[in-house]
Order: C-alpha cells, then sequence, then structure tokens
C-alpha cells in the first residue's frame, strides 16, 4: 500500500514538479491549489503527509495549519511539512 502525500500550494509548476518525484518515489500525490480545497478533502479522506505553501492568497499555509490541527482526530495529528 503506497502512502499518500497532499501538496498543497497555488503554484501549478510547483505542484507539477514535487507530484511527478514523489510518484517517481511510489508516493501517491493529491495537489490543491488553496487552503480551502484541502480541508474539504482531508475532512473526507486525510492523507498520511501534507506539504503546505506557507505564502498562498486567502489562506496561507500558517492558517491553513491551524485549520487542520483543530479538526482533531487523525486529519489533527498527521504529520506537514512547509515548502
Amino acid at each position: 500500500m503506497s502512502h499518500v502525500i497532499a501538496l498543497v500550494d497555488d503554484d501549478r509548476n510547483i505542484l507539477t514538479s514535487v507530484s511527478i518525484a514523489l510518484q517517481a518515489e511510489g508516493f501517491v500525490t493529491r495537489v490543491y491549489s488553496d487552503g480551502t480545497a484541502a480541508l474539504k478533502a482531508f475532512a473526507d479522506n486525510p492523507p498520511d503527509l501534507a506539504v503546505f505553501d506557507i505564502k498562498m492568497p486567502q489562506m496561507d499555509g500558517m492558517e491553513l495549519l491551524r485549520r487542520v490541527r483543530e479538526m482533531g482526530g487523525p486529519v489533527g495529528t498527521m504529520p506537514i511539512i512547509f515548502l
């Protein structure tokens, strides 16, 4: 079973290049271009790990982190890396 990594970044080029690199190593990736879409998806199907961009419009990475931690359960405790 492959581990699932969620990538959240407003830059499509970064999402594509990081996703390709992770998939080449055997990971399954899910990409989101904004924090709102990621939060909705995490509630239904949390990834094993998430990688957030810090500077994004509308909801920056720090706000996204705060909201994820408030969700509790498996979503609230998943590991997160900032890109």
